[in-house]
């Protein structure tokens, strides 16, 4: 069925599949569920394009440039999704926006789950999910307008939570998979002094991926290692992976009828890391399930962790074999929902690797982009999912319109000299977003920082600047201008600049 709609005073026509006739709705206009094909008329306008996960990348390009995207078919599989991967064309997940020149965009939105994609060209504006239908939402205006007005109907929708992390100290970009519990010792001790909220235990600590025991670095165990965070004030966090394990540990090996499979009935590899494919856990499965409740209790209510930062949790939507009639994105939804509600909802939960919409009231904090690092460019990639402090600004940017639903975290800052090549400007641009997401954290060990590295910190972390944004990359902290333009688009049309 075609029709014509009217928004903020431009007609478009629109051509549904499903039955109904577009509703007015607060901002914008409710598309019944189906394929949706918008003729915009806009020309070679500037594409949003949203990330499937929290490491994909996320932008504007225009529609006239190369689609962003990750080329590599390896760190996509990790990185973003590869059934709807296009090199020809601009695809996007959950969302997509239209840019004109005039500053008007025009917006596109999934308001249900089940892998929502769409795509463009000079032409159309098109939507559809994978399996079953849903509604959309359509939006034409003000930038800020159509984003705000969409964040709203997702919250109607899906749910938003409102918890803050405070600040963080993560041991990850420190010691990686070095941290021990000796050292951590005399970290937290010097912590409980300074402006920290939570410490949370990275990668490391397990026996193996999958196998979430302590391993021979922490031999007075993970209730000991809370026990200590608290008894200097501060909430006990910790690094989870729950829904993947490695193909060599205990419960791939022994309990291999938990892992997800394909129509062959071999375990899918749904990404690469730790220098191996990984598979994940068939989380359609009750036996699976009550593992994965057993592991979320054990960590929460027996050793005493309340701020749990679960990673790689988009292995769950891999594609596979599934039951008949079952989306990929209701079983993340559902084992989401699992961890949330053995948990309890105290507990902080940030997802890393996360699809946006079915985390929605479910998670309290989301990674906006790939890791960050003490480098501001790779010279040897250009692949905007690679961990490097560049990518994490990109992408955290471009999501801070998830700000009403979930808190935004755009990966830790730095503050030491020790190991670290950021110049001051770019060390200052991860500080300004930080601030800006109202997320901040910290991987440096107090034992690294000079006494003036050392006072910098503990000012930065105690200050709540006044937030105010001026346009798409400007802002106001407390009256001063902070721009992120020349991070997005560098001088002399260096998209990647090495510093």
């Amino acid at each position: 069925m075609a029709v014509l709609v009217e928004l903020a005073g431009h007609s478009f026509a629109v051509q549904l599949s499903g039955t109904g006739t577009p509703e007015p709705v607060a901002g914008g206009l409710l598309l019944p569920a189906g394929r949706v094909a918008v003729l915009h008329g806009l020309g070679d306008a500037e594409f949003y394009r949203h990330g499937h996960n929290s490491w994909s990348p996320c932008g504007w390009r225009r529609l006239s440039e190369p689609p962003l995207r990750i080329a590599d078919p390896r760190r996509r599989l990790t990185a973003d999704d590869t059934v709807w991967d296009d090199p020809h064309r601009h695809h996007s997940s959950a969302l997509a926006a239209l840019r004109t020149s005039d500053g008007r965009v025009l917006l596109l939105g999934a308001l249900g789950l089940d892998v929502p994609r769409l795509a463009a060209d000079h032409d159309t504006l098109s939507g559809w999910y994978e399996r079953d239908d849903a509604p959309w939402f359509l939006a034409y205006g003000d930038e800020d307008d159509v984003f705000a007005a969409y964040t709203t109907q997702l919250a109607d929708r899906l749910g938003a939570r409102n918890r803050k992390a405070g600040n963080v100290w993560c041991s990850w970009y420190a010691y990686y998979e070095t941290v021990n519990e000796t050292q951590l010792a005399k970290d937290i001790s010097a912590l409980g002094s300074l402006p920290f909220d939570v410490v949370q235990i990275d990668d490391g600590w397990e026996t193996c991926v999958g196998d979430w025991w302590p391993n021979e670095k922490f031999p007075a165990g993970m209730r000991a290692l809370a026990d200590r965070i608290r008894d200097v004030g501060l909430v006990p966090g910790l690094w989870l992976a729950p829904f993947i394990a490695l193909p060599n540990s205990e419960l791939a090996t022994r309990r291999p009828e938990l892992l997800l499979r394909d129509t062959r009935g071999e375990p899918v590899v749904t990404g690469y890391n730790w220098d191996t494919g990984y598979y994940a856990l068939d989380l359609t499965r009750a036996d699976t399930r009550d593992h994965l409740a057993e592991l979320i209790d054990r960590v929460v209510h027996q050793w005493g962790f309340r701020y749990l930062k679960i990673d790689f949790v988009n292995a769950a939507i891999a594609p596979a074999r599934r039951p008949a009639g079952t989306g990929r994105e209701q079983v993340y939804r559902d084992a989401l929902a699992l961890v949330r509600e053995v948990a309890g909802d105290d507990v902080y939960l940030l997802g890393s690797g996360a699809p946006l919409l079915p985390s929605l009231g479910l998670l309290d904090g989301i990674r906006s982009g790939p890791d960050v690092a003490p480098i501001w460019q790779n010279y040897a990639s250009d692949d905007p999912s690679d961990a490097m402090a560049r990518n994490a600004v990109v992408n955290a940017v471009h999501r801070l319109w998830q700000a009403p639903l979930i808190e935004v975290d755009p990966d830790i800052i730095y503050f030491r000299s020790r190991l670290n090549l950021l110049t001051d400007q770019q060390t200052g641009w991860l500080r300004d977003l930080a601030d800006i997401c109202g997320f901040r954290a910290v991987s440096d060990p107090p034992g690294w920082l000079t006494p003036d590295e050392s006072d910098t910190m503990t000012r930065y972390l105690s200050r709540r600047p006044q937030v105010r944004r001026l346009d798409r990359y400007r802002f106001s902290l407390d009256g001063r201008e902070v721009d992120f333009g020349p991070v997005i688009a560098p001088d002399q049309g260096q998209r990647y600049p090495i510093s």
